[in-house]
């Protein structure tokens, strides 16, 4: 009569560490670019700000507009001041978007295709590749 007991213990045990056992569900979270705090998904302020340096790496429509995800609308308002003091060098913006183009998996052999992927005219594209060269190796401020 005792072996019945043990198998009932041993399956009781088992059954305890099969709930133990659970996965956790993590929540997604968000990292404020200000503070780095992190928080639920849920919570996230989010906005853009101008930032010449910025380019989408696939919907143009967006470059120029760094998004920012922030824990309190108060945060966002301290990036946004902090961006407004920034200028926005159009000749920064060109390389970027130069930079983007040539970066891309299709080469780029003329002018002509590059200004057809960038949507930049020859002189804005010369200026935008000797920005690049005037300030290679230097960090952005972001």
């Amino acid at each position: 009569m005792w072996k019945p007991k043990k198998r009932e213990e041993r399956e009781q045990r088992e059954k305890r560490a099969r709930r133990r056992r659970r996965p956790v569900e993590s929540l997604p979270l968000e990292l404020c670019d200000l503070c780095a705090v992190t928080f639920p998904v849920d919570e996230a302020v989010r906005g853009y700000v101008p930032d010449s340096s910025y380019v989408h790496p696939t919907h143009d429509w967006f470059d120029g507009l760094r998004p920012v995800i922030t824990c309190s609308d108060a945060h966002l308002e301290v990036i946004r001041d902090r961006y407004r003091l920034r200028p926005f060098v159009q000749e920064e913006f060109w390389a970027a978007k130069i930079e983007r183009a040539l970066s891309g998996d299709t080469p780029v052999l003329t002018m002509e295709q590059l200004g057809c992927r960038t949507g930049l005219q020859a002189p804005e594209i010369r200026r935008g590749i000797a920005w690049h060269n005037e300030h290679r190796g230097e960090e952005t401020p972001h």
